[in-house]
């Protein structure tokens, strides 16, 4: 970008140049320079609105996981309405977007990033903690509408759930799973905890 023009919003050019960069080359590419040249502005922009490149990545994180509160609020709506696993077949499919699961490996794979995340107040490995938390949620919901049986373990089954749905979707090389592959997974992780009305 020729100097003297202006960015309309830096901030979310930038973000908008690492999805890009994650999508298509992955997390180990991820660097100020490539983000700055991706986004077509000079490296001292990134510098200008961010303490450090792992600040800016903190950002970015931070971001994804604040779209989590409104998609948590929504889910934990729908209990008691649908199927309990075709709620959670939708919610999982919308969690593990493409560019979420790529942000998920860019964690994983930077130990500054993690502890400014969790400083942030994040737990666990960050985005994935809130998603586990999100669908922790939302199954206590559907427990307590008796949807789910009295003594299922929430704090077991939400992970379980996630855990399961990442693997589906954490090779870069492979095309997303679609929905019924989604949906088998999640039947056979909830089957013993769904009430006989539920099942199926």
């Amino acid at each position: 970008m020729p100097t003297g023009v202006a960015m309309r919003d830096p901030r979310r050019q930038l973000f908008d140049a690492a999805e890009r960069i994650l999508l298509r080359d992955g997390p180990n590419a991820l660097t100020s320079r490539a983000v700055t040249t991706e986004a077509g502005c000079a490296k001292g922009v990134l510098h200008r609105h961010f303490a450090d490149f792992d600040a800016f990545l903190a950002e970015l994180v931070l971001a994804r996981i604040h779209r989590l509160e409104d998609r948590s609020a929504a889910l934990r709506a729908s209990a008691g309405t649908g199927t309990l696993t075709g709620n959670l077949t939708a919610a999982l499919t919308d969690l593990f977007d493409p560019v979420a699961t790529a942000v998920v490996s860019l964690v994983i794979s930077r130990d500054e990033l993690r502890a400014r995340l969790r400083a942030a107040g994040s737990t666990g490995i960050p985005l994935m903690g809130e998603a586990a938390a999100m669908l922790a949620s939302y199954l206590t919901a559907e427990r307590d509408l008796g949807r789910l049986k009295p003594d299922t373990d929430v704090g077991v089954l939400a992970p379980t759930l996630l855990g399961a749905a990442h693997l589906l979707y954490a090779d870069r090389e492979a095309r997303s799973p679609d929905a019924e592959a989604v949906r088998r997974v999640v039947t056979a992780v909830v089957a013993g905890a769904l009430r006989g009305e539920e099942i199926g």
